[in-house]
């Protein structure tokens, strides 16, 4: 594949012998040289600082260079440069357009050119041309187009990183994992499908129908060399809220007329077709598929970029950096505020240097693509200096003190007896309870909290333990912040990591401090929620009465049999779990609450011969899933997809499928193209309207 391609005579005056018939763009050795193979079948794909190669074929006459001068000249739009071609044995100057020949690169019927463009060129398609000159004369020819990307290798780049294996992983890579649910820390593999067919072009495209190129092509051009506006116009440009952007959110009522976001697996397939439907939004995202195609579109353009996962994250509509919560006297959580915190929020981190600000803010930015609340009057975040973030410099473009918000907002907790507040807590801690990405070269979560906070924060461990959540304080009326009720103090907890067909077990336990004996009302109250908002209705309560004695420490255990929520609940779930504890003689409140994620039963998917597979050629794998339920499931379906590997969906279907029977499909597999595949199956029954189970499994392919 070296692109050699017929030239094109555009325009010529006088009698000039020399004429070009072909020019190689020599793609095999210019994608090896600057880290770009697999990008594109259609162009050369470079990077900018670093030079690259063209061969240029003439026909009978020899070119004579001391009687016709070659000269290139790039477009960008309606703007050209014309470069001189030159005889050298320097090394191409990284800082202005240059087009040189080695000593050894002149043949009878051919020449090399070895073309540099700027490091701080902007990033686009370009389109080629050659004029062969003599004093009297010149004959023009197209040559052809070339994409310019951005250069992490380079030094003198913007977007320069340091070390291979960061490269390797924040622009090679087209695998990654997305951290979801609760801070017990939930994972999915994705495909940020960078080397799919289409995408360098989806990504291209997506730059030329921004409202800025619509605006102001030539400045649009111009301003595409500085990687800080690049990310604020693509950030705005994978959300469909302004512009012709990739994606339209949805977090509530029905798919039907789109994807579920969950149903999302890789990126490629969201922007191939957003590209063929005339750059109509795809529907549906949420915050990791809007993050995670921007992740793709940053990487693609040669931006080093990861997803990062913020749990517990504040939505902070006022900018107060307060979020408020209610709940009632029965620990039921009220949907009473327009702050929230949401379970989690995916964001992209991007590296980059800031010369708009100084040094102090290089390195990882926050751009979120996600459109929660607009900023300079459109829906784009960031990029948002980490650094800015951890040293509180809200003054910092852009969007600083949201983020700030996002990871470090305080939670006001209010329990309300009808209209009146009984009862009030603040959580300084939960807020950014984990932030995490991906850790290079693995598939564990590597742990970022510290850089966005500059106190010590805790450090939640990833384990399938739920932390417990305490409560020390809270009285009849308004307490003032800080305020400390004397006597009990309140923990809730969550036995492991709860799964679907399972009972979920939880502990009350309640230390009485005082010197007097305590009657105590609990109210216990277990809501399905949205990762985004507040709970739903309760599916689930139980009060008791209690005494305790001075000094004593009371272990209260709960258990909520399948029974109690199986229509209700499914795999990746999230239940609020909340208790107030009421001490009936002084009428105080104490009040804690837990999340926690549903996990879900095992869906098996194994591939005959390894994980590892060939292009082009058929493997088999094998999709089970085995009935853990202690009841008979009616309908049940095993649904089997993968984009580059299958065509559609593949379909088993049980009329019954009785306690531990297995469903099985056995679908053959064939890789259209290199790189890194998922293969998505899910489970579903007639009893319940979700999906029961879901597994994703990542394949290898390499070239044949």
């Amino acid at each position: 594949m070296d692109f050699t391609r017929q030239t094109k005579h555009i325009w010529g005056t006088g009698n000039i012998q020399c004429q070009l018939k072909f020019v190689n763009f020599e793609a095999h050795e210019n994608h090896n040289a600057h880290e770009t193979e697999g990008l594109s079948k259609k162009h050369l794909v470079v990077r900018r600082g670093n030079p690259f190669k063209v061969t240029l074929l003439f026909s009978t006459h020899t070119w004579n260079p001391h009687r016709e001068r070659l000269v290139l000249e790039v477009w960008l739009g309606k703007r050209s440069e014309r470069i001189p071609v030159q005889f050298s044995e320097e090394r191409c100057n990284p800082y202005s357009w240059s087009a040189k020949i080695f000593p050894g690169d002149v043949h009878p019927q051919s020449v090399m050119v070895h073309i540099c463009s700027p490091v701080q060129s902007s990033v686009a398609l370009y389109h080629l041309l050659l004029h062969i000159e003599t004093r009297q004369s010149r004959r023009s020819y197209r040559l052809g187009e070339f994409v310019l990307l951005c250069n992490p290798w380079l030094k003198d780049d913007p977007v320069y990183i340091p070390l291979d294996a960061q490269r390797q992983e924040y622009i090679k890579s087209d695998y990654g994992v997305l951290y979801m649910g609760t801070h017990q820390n939930n994972s999915r593999p994705w495909s940020f499908g960078q080397y799919e067919p289409g995408v360098l072009e989806a990504c291209l495209a997506l730059l030329q129908v921004s409202p800025q190129h619509f605006r102001d092509e030539n400045k649009d051009y111009i301003c595409r060399a500085d990687p800080v506006y690049l990310s604020r116009v693509i950030c705005a440009m994978v959300n469909s809220e302004d512009d012709l952007g990739i994606l339209t959110g949805r977090w509530h009522g029905s798919y039907k007329d789109g994807v579920n976001p969950t149903e999302w697996s890789g990126s490629a397939d969201i922007l191939q077709r957003w590209v063929s439907s005339n750059c109509t939004p795809v529907r549906y995202g949420q915050c990791w598929v809007f993050a995670s195609v921007l992740c793709t579109v940053m990487r693609v353009l040669g931006i080093p970029s990861r997803v990062v996962t913020v749990f517990n994250a504040a939505h902070d509509g006022n900018g107060d950096q307060i979020i408020q919560e209610y709940y009632s006297t029965t620990g039921e959580k009220l949907n009473l505020s327009k702050d929230s915190v949401w379970n989690f929020h995916v964001w992209v981190e991007c590296w980059m240097r800031r010369g708009d600000l100084g040094a102090e803010f290089d390195g990882w930015q926050v751009v979120d693509p996600t459109p929660q609340e607009k900023s300079a009057g459109e829906y784009w975040c960031g990029p948002c200096p980490v650094a800015a973030v951890r040293q509180r410099c809200f003054g910092t473009p852009y969007d600083t003190p949201f983020v700030y918000a996002s990871v470090d907002a305080n939670i006001v907790k209010l329990i309300l007896h009808g209209q009146k507040q009984v009862g009030r807590e603040m959580d300084t801690e939960s807020v950014g309870q984990l932030i995490c990405t991906k850790s290079i070269g693995s598939d564990a979560p590597e742990n970022l909290t510290g850089t966005y906070k500059s106190k010590k924060a805790k450090q939640p461990a990833m384990s399938s333990r739920a932390q417990p959540c305490v409560s020390e304080r809270t009285t009849p009326g308004s307490l003032s912040p800080g305020a400390m009720s004397p006597g009990l103090v309140v923990s809730l907890s969550i036995d492991g990591v709860p799964s679907v067909g399972e009972s979920i077990s939880m502990c009350v336990t309640v230390t009485n401090q005082s010197s007097s004996p305590r009657l105590l009302n609990e109210h216990l109250n277990a809501q399905l929620k949205e990762f985004n908002s507040n709970p739903e209705q309760s599916f689930w309560k139980s009060h008791k009465e209690v005494r305790i004695q001075p000094g004593e420490v009371l272990t209260l255990r709960h258990s909520i049999p399948p029974s109690e929520y199986e229509s209700v609940l499914a795999g990746d779930d999230i239940v609020n779990v909340a208790v107030v504890i009421n001490d009936v003689r002084t009428e105080e409140r104490f009040l804690a609450t837990q999340e926690f994620s549903m996990s879900s039963p095992q869906i098996t998917i194994e591939i005959e011969g390894g994980d590892s597979i060939q292009m082009n050629k058929e493997h088999t794998a094998q999709v089970s899933f085995i009935n853990t339920f202690t009841k008979t499931l009616d309908g049940a379906v095993l649904t089997v997809e993968g984009s580059g590997l299958l065509q559609g969906k593949h379909i088993a279907r049980m009329v019954l499928l009785q306690p531990g029977e297995k469903i099985e499909k056995t679908v053959t597999i064939v890789a259209t193209s290199a790189g890194t595949k998922l293969l998505m199956a899910t489970f579903s029954h007639s009893n319940s309207t979700k999906v029961i189970s879901r597994s994703l499994h990542k394949v290898s392919v390499t070239a044949a």
